[in-house]
Order: structure tokens, then C-alpha cells, then sequence
């Protein structure tokens, strides 16, 4: 049987992912009662049960200790069960966002006056130790839906080798400001703006016209060349520093043609080059558009 504990920052994303984890085949429970957790392994393992994939939602709630949590896994490793660990993140600003879009309170915010930033912070310090225990750690900070079931659906419908690294290529324009979650930020701006050529001007990155044109120029490909082979030097020594997300900024001056062509280059380039997380983002691409 497969047994997939899934947990994580509140407003990370836990519900979406068991969500996906049932639509997989998974037997989904979410909200278990920590005391009840040994007793739910026991009972879902019997011999002669037919459910063969399993997935549980554990969250961190004001009424209950989380820190039972640990012991109940010591148990169930020292009486033979086996579990893997999902870690769903987000960074504090994208969670504060979340919160405020939903008007929900954040279950430990009660603690602290009230405020959601406050739950944010005490929550993370509750579970410091379960994420360093994670098996996989994957960050929604910057991950479109289809983009999360991509990786669940990697992990655990085809089994495929996996770390927690999700990169982000993502364009932008500098004159809306530098994306502020970026890791590295490289500048287009140095290749012929499509912007001034009349039939291109209205056009963006993901046309075909406008990809010929940046394209065109020698420049574009010796740069990708070069960031690519970069990147492919650096992801693996940020896998084995243990990051979990990177954001590669690439800007041009309104982040429509320039930027958008070279980041879905470097896409194609680095996709399937490794067992990491890819996703592409187009900021500014529809502004003013």
C-alpha cells in the first residue's frame, strides 16, 4: 500500500493537492484527529483490503498538538509502516495574499492578536521539523494549477525520480518593476525592441512572427546557449543545497516580446533535462494589451 501523509503551511495548497490525489486513485482523508492517525494506519493496512493507495491531510490546528505528530510517526516506522511525507509551501507574502482573498483567519492567528502574518510565522516554527522530514516539498508560491497536478501526477501516478526544486522561468517587463521573489534576473533589453516595427508592435512573445524576429538575431541564440548551459550547472548544486524553488527573471523593457520569446526558449530548453519541476510564467504580458 501506498501511504502519503500530505501537510504543510496553511493556504499552501494541502486541500488542492489531496483534491488531485483522488482524482489519481488516492482513498483521500483529510482533517484526521491527531490521536486517531496510528489507528487509521492500522485499520487501512488489514490484509484484504482492496484500497492499495492512500493519502491523508494532516493540518496544524489550534486545538491540538502537532507535536504528537512526530511520536505517532516513530511508532509507526518502529511497528513496520511505511508513509512518504508531501510538504505543501508557499512564501509569507503569497499566504498573506491567499488569507486576504479568502477573508478567512488563520487557524494560529488567535494566538497572536489576531493577524494573519502573526499565524504565518508561529505555524512555520510548528513545522520546521515536519518539512525537513519531507520527502517532497513543492512551493505554489508561483505554480498555476495544471502545473501542480503536472508534478503530483509525476510523483505519484508515474513514479518518476523527483526532487523539491521548482523552477520558474518567468518574463517580465522592468518597466512594472523587477519580479520581487526573483532568484536571478537577466536583461533582454540589449536585442532590437519589436516593439517599434509596425506589424509586430501589438503582437507578443508567443507569436510566431515575433519569435522570428528576436530569433533572428545571433545574439538571442548565443544568449540562451549561454544561460542554458549556466542553469544546467547551477540546478543541480541548488538541488543538493537543498533549495526548493527558483525563479529565473528574464526582462525586457515592457515584458511583451523580448522577454516572453527568450523564457519560452529557455524553457523548451532546460524541459526534461532533469528531474526538477518546470514551469513558465508571463508576468506582463497582457498589460495594456
Amino acid at each position: 500500500m501506498r501511504f502519503v501523509i500530505v501537510t504543510g503551511m496553511s493556504g499552501g495548497g494541502k486541500r488542492t493537492a489531496l483534491k488531485m490525489l483522488e482524482d489519481a486513485g488516492f482513498f483521500c482523508v483529510d482533517n484526521l484527529p491527531i490521536p486517531l492517525l496510528e489507528k487509521f494506519v492500522e485499520l487501512i493496512a488489514m490484509p484484504n483490503r482492496e484500497i492499495s493507495k492512500v493519502a491523508l491531510g494532516l493540518d496544524v490546528r489550534t486545538d491540538q498538538s502537532f507535536s504528537d505528530v512526530g511520536r505517532s510517526f516513530e511508532n509507526l516506522k518502529r511497528n513496520g509502516y511505511q508513509f512518504e511525507i508531501l510538504f505543501m509551501e508557499a512564501s509569507d507574502k503569497v499566504l498573506i495574499r491567499r488569507y486576504k482573498e479568502s477573508r478567512r483567519m488563520h487557524p494560529l492567528a488567535s494566538y497572536e492578536g489576531g493577524r494573519v502574518e502573526d499565524g504565518i510565522r508561529r505555524e512555520r516554527k510548528v513545522l520546521e521539523d515536519m518539512k525537513k522530514k519531507a520527502d517532497y516539498v513543492i512551493d505554489t508560491s508561483n505554480l498555476l494549477t495544471r502545473v501542480l497536478k503536472e508534478e503530483l501526477d509525476r510523483i505519484f501516478v508515474r513514479n518518476e525520480e523527483y526532487n523539491s526544486l521548482m523552477v520558474t522561468v518567468m518574463s517580465f517587463g522592468f518597466k512594472n518593476g523587477i519580479p520581487s521573489d526573483a532568484d536571478l534576473v537577466f536583461d533582454v533589453r540589449f536585442l532590437p525592441n519589436p516593439f517599434y516595427i509596425d506589424e509586430l508592435k501589438h503582437l507578443t512573445g508567443e507569436d510566431k512572427a515575433v519569435q522570428d524576429y528576436v530569433m533572428g538575431f545571433p545574439e538571442a541564440e548565443q544568449f540562451i546557449a549561454k544561460l542554458t548551459d549556466m542553469l544546467l550547472f547551477l540546478i543541480p548544486n541548488y538541488v543538493k543545497e537543498g533549495k526548493y524553488q527558483l525563479i529565473v527573471g528574464i526582462g525586457c523593457t515592457g515584458g511583451k516580446h523580448r522577454s516572453v520569446t527568450l523564457a519560452s526558449q529557455l524553457y523548451e530548453k532546460l524541459k526534461d533535462q532533469g528531474n526538477y519541476g518546470l514551469s513558465i510564467q508571463h508576468r506582463d504580458i497582457r498589460n495594456g494589451i
